[in-house]
């Protein structure tokens, strides 16, 4: 439900390589508000590779119309403010994917290449963003920004789908590994007094940080009976 916003663009290439970063993770609405070059032209259609299509289907829009339309709009800036300046004071791009829904219709909004969007323009929007660079050169590239901000709304989208399918492991059957694996360990000859304790830091560090589902959780506890069970 989210759609690219580009405005005042000024090269016709970059209108086609944000078309095909939008067409790799899943994204189909961009609007062109003034574009400074032709979305159609060779240029745009070469690099937007197998996207031409949106392109194609892109809509001509003014930013009233874009404000009439978009319950939330999201601003993209390099050039940050300071905590008096809220409007560009911006949240991260990983940050936003955290906080938007993906069915809610978003407008994300990018400006032109060199001077980016007015002050004006980022107060009509409703908050905005900005992607960690160096300071010594902060400002991406067009295509390369809006391909860093839709990476993180595609990965989180992506990633709560796995979750419906494949739900993770939760404390109580987590609770259920540990026991079984302590069993396993007190019944482990260990040369060291210390490695019992060690063991146990490790397997607690190692499934902590594989976010395992619960069917792998199901399968260790499982397997780790049988080798208790097998060990005297």
């Amino acid at each position: 439900m989210t759609a690219i916003i580009l405005i005042g663009t000024e090269t016709a290439g970059n209108i086609g390589a944000v078309a095909r970063a939008m067409a790799n993770f899943g994204f189909d609405e961009l609007i062109l508000v003034n574009p400074q070059c032709d979305h159609l032209s060779k240029e745009a259609q070469d690099r937007a590779k197998h996207a031409k299509h949106l392109l194609q289907h892109a809509k001509l829009m003014t930013w009233k119309e874009v404000r009439e339309r978009f319950a939330t709009l999201v601003a993209t800036t390099s050039a940050l403010g300071t905590d008096y300046n809220l409007p560009r004071s911006p949240i991260t791009p990983r940050q936003l994917a955290d906080i938007v829904p993906h069915q809610k219709k978003v407008g994300l909004v990018f400006g032109p290449e060199g001077p980016g969007l007015t002050n004006e323009q980022v107060i009509d929007c409703d908050f905005s963003v900005t992607i960690p660079t160096a300071k010594e050169y902060s400002s991406m590239n067009l295509s390369h920004a809006v391909t860093v901000v839709l990476y993180e709304l595609a990965y989180a989208r992506e990633t709560g789908k796995l979750d419906e399918r494949f739900p993770l492991i939760t404390p109580k059957m987590k609770e259920v590994l540990f026991d079984v694996l302590e069993g396993v360990i007190q019944k482990t000859p260990f040369r060291k007094p210390t490695m019992p304790e060690t063991q146990r830091r490790l397997w607690k560090r190692m499934i902590g940080k594989s976010f395992i589902t619960k069917r792998e959780g199901q399968a260790l506890i499982g397997f780790l009976r049988k080798v208790g069970g097998q060990m005297k």
